[in-house]
């Protein structure tokens, strides 16, 4: 059985257990804190990031989209990406769009929990308008349609799905809701399959200092 190291508000975790579950792969969920001193992140990718898949004969693979290939390719069914090629680009520039939007959450994150003084204002717009300027594109992208790409579930709804999740917890303030209708019932309707409804992202302590 697979073992995966997730972090409960991390958007990149929850698309590999989105996609875990919906490959049917039994997995044991390991939740940690990676920023904490006591995380066993280290010893299973020396980036130091999560998540983190631990196989059955205790090699690890890391980086949510690698795993997510990985996956793929050695468990190709049901797919998680469509056959043909443009559907797969379509899917994959979905993933990267909501991998950079994450990012810039993640950054805006840990520089609000600097100091009032050693806060950067500029870093911080640079960063929203850079979250800002994807979820627009992401609304352009994504129909009023079933699924993201195509007419069955696969990365670009779990990418898309997991973004907006994330921004729920992480950025309220920002009302995405409101701007995008197509995106507000884009995730109300994704995330009542069980497959994103047994993994809400929820807010984390982190003990140490990291910044």
């Amino acid at each position: 059985m697979f073992k995966l190291i997730s972090a409960t508000p991390s958007p990149y975790a929850r698309k590999v257990r989105i996609a875990l579950a919906e490959k049917n792969l039994p997995f044991e969920l390991m939740t940690e804190v990676p920023w904490d001193s006591t995380t066993a992140t280290p010893k299973y990718n020396p980036l130091e990031k999560l998540p983190v898949l631990i196989l059955e004969d205790g090699s690890s693979v890391y980086e949510s989209s690698f795993i997510l290939q990985y996956l793929e390719l050695k468990y190709p069914e049901p797919p998680l990406l469509p056959k043909d090629v443009d559907g797969h680009i379509a899917a994959r520039r979905l993933e990267v769009l909501s991998d950079g939007i994450c990012d810039a959450v993640v950054l805006t994150f840990f520089e609000r929990m600097r100091s009032p003084e050693a806060k950067s204002p500029e870093w911080l717009s640079r960063q929203r308008r850079k979250i800002e300027g994807g979820v627009r594109e992401m609304a352009r992208l994504v129909c009023d349609q079933g699924f993201a790409v195509g007419s069955t579930l696969g990365l670009g709804d779990i990418a898309v799905g997991t973004t907006l999740g994330y921004l729920s917890v992480r950025l309220p303030e920002f009302d995405w809701r409101a701007l995008y209708p197509n995106l507000a019932a884009f995730s109300a309707r994704i995330e009542q399959r069980p497959s994103f409804a047994a993994s809400v992202p929820v807010p984390q302590i982190i003990s140490d200092k990291v910044v």
